[in-house]
């Protein structure tokens, strides 16, 4: 029901929060709590996948929707790609290289995405000589299938929608008496929640 996934969204934000206090060298998810988001940063995840996953709340957010659709293996190997990107050392391309490959696009692959054989086989041959440009193809269709699709059912999901519209804030009376669209806006969201 929407009241679960509105407890479970929140959960999920208060994890984050909870998360500040450790180690620092934890995973890229830990969001200082002094970082709240704002609605029109909420609002401008809704514009582009691009604004939504550069954002680490929306991206946290978007990664919690796909593991409960079971695809986050998409936005797992987007990051591991610009991940290895950065990759500053020549001697440690090869190596990562090969743990993306072996754990993404490989037939044995543990988390397999979803390439076309062309690309599989274009990205097999540029693991020959790795370089910082060798998943590009494969990262550029991922992202591509991710905005096509996974992307659009985020926007119309509870994980989305709950931030766009917390729950006793934007839909508030004196918020609502604003504008009459602002009402419509609030209302539209509901009924999306509930359907």
């Amino acid at each position: 029901s929407a009241k679960d996934m509105k407890h479970r969204l929140g959960f999920l934000l208060q994890k984050s929060d909870s998360c500040d206090y450790s180690s620092s060298q934890g995973k890229k998810e830990k969001i200082p709590s002094n970082q709240r988001v704002s609605q029109e940063e909420v609002r401008k995840w809704a514009e582009s996948l691009e604004n939504l996953i550069h954002h680490d709340r929306g991206l946290a957010a978007f990664r919690a929707f796909l593991k409960s659709e079971y695809s986050e293996e998409n936005i797992e190997f987007w990051v591991s790609c610009e991940d290895y990107k950065k990759t500053k050392s020549p001697a440690k391309l090869s190596p990562k290289a090969r743990k993306i490959y072996d754990e993404f696009i490989s037939v044995q692959a543990t988390k397999e995405v979803n390439l076309d054989s062309c690309t599989r086989e274009q990205t097999s041959h540029n693991m020959l000589e790795p370089t910082l440009s060798c998943f590009d193809e494969a990262q550029r269709k991922i992202f591509t299938l991710m905005e096509k699709d996974s992307y659009r059912r985020f926007l119309k999901s509870p994980y989305y929608l709950d931030l766009i519209s917390p729950p006793g804030t934007s839909c508030g009376p004196e918020n609502c008496k604003r504008s009459h669209s602002h009402t419509l806006d609030c209302n539209s969201n509901i009924i999306s929640q509930c359907a």
